[in-house]
């Protein structure tokens, strides 16, 4: 629950649990380098990942083992704080699927980017990616579990974060329920403790001090790559589907 001033939403509720979700390699650790600088809130990154990847991740100061477990520690850590996560498709995480309660009771924010530009992006760090790995798929999954449940989600399209970041952070906040905070859209450049674990996907991140674009080139493309291609015409109604569901940034 919500209530506005002067067109902002303002949380009424005292703690929360946030949830970011993305494909893989779609600018959400920028984002969640935003929500690091706030104060009134707890950021955690990637912990369904890292047990994909690892086999463990930290909550607080729990180490859990399994993505079960990290769904009642994530709505554990929220009943004394405001708690934000961010994580990516590349992995599953099927027993999403059987806790209706963190569906419906997150508010969950889903942030988008062209498959054009995601493909080669995460091939030139895993040559040997899958077909899921995509994550856009996995991502219209979730997408649909949220509101098969009767949620609210929301989606953002991550070019509008690069290129509008103050509109975008703050039309964020307003579909959250948190006040927006301008002074989070810069801090000291560097490595961060929180993302230790994936540290080599997020080299770029850690060398910034602001949300900006940062476009590259690859050898292996969607045009140069008949395998790459395949993958971004599976992706790509996914893609769109939700892309059309998205806030509009003036």
């Amino acid at each position: 629950m919500s209530t506005r001033t002067n067109g902002e939403a303002i949380a009424v509720d005292r703690h929360s649990l946030l949830a970011l979700w993305s494909a893989p390699r779609s600018r959400s650790t920028v984002f969640f380098r935003v929500m690091l600088e706030r104060q009134d809130l707890v950021s955690v990154h990637e912990p369904f990942c890292n047990i994909a990847n690892d086999g463990h991740t930290e909550v607080g100061d729990r180490i859990v083992t399994s993505a079960a477990v990290l769904i009642d520690a994530l709505l554990e850590y929220s009943r004394s704080q405001t708690v934000f996560f961010k994580d990516t498709t590349d992995c599953q995480y099927d027993p999403l699927f059987d806790r209706p309660d963190f569906l419906k009771s997150v508010r969950h924010a889903f942030l988008l980017r062209n498959p054009r530009e995601i493909i080669p992006s995460f091939a030139a760090l895993k040559p040997d990616m899958e077909l899921r790995e995509v994550g856009l798929e996995y991502l219209h999954r979730i997408y649909r579990a949220v509101l098969d449940v009767g949620g609210n989600p929301v989606v953002l399209d991550s070019d509008d974060f690069v290129d509008n970041p103050e509109q975008t952070v703050r039309a964020y906040c307003a579909a959250v329920g948190v006040p927006f905070d301008g002074a989070s859209l810069s801090w000291q450049p560097g490595s961060r403790p929180e993302w230790h674990q994936s540290d080599r996907w997020h080299v770029d991140v850690s060398a910034s001090s602001v949300v900006r674009r940062q476009d590259r080139s690859y050898d292996r493309t969607i045009d140069t790559d008949p395998r790459l291609r395949r993958y971004y015409e599976h992706h790509l109604p996914f893609y769109e589907y939700l892309r059309e569901r998205r806030v509009r940034i003036s």
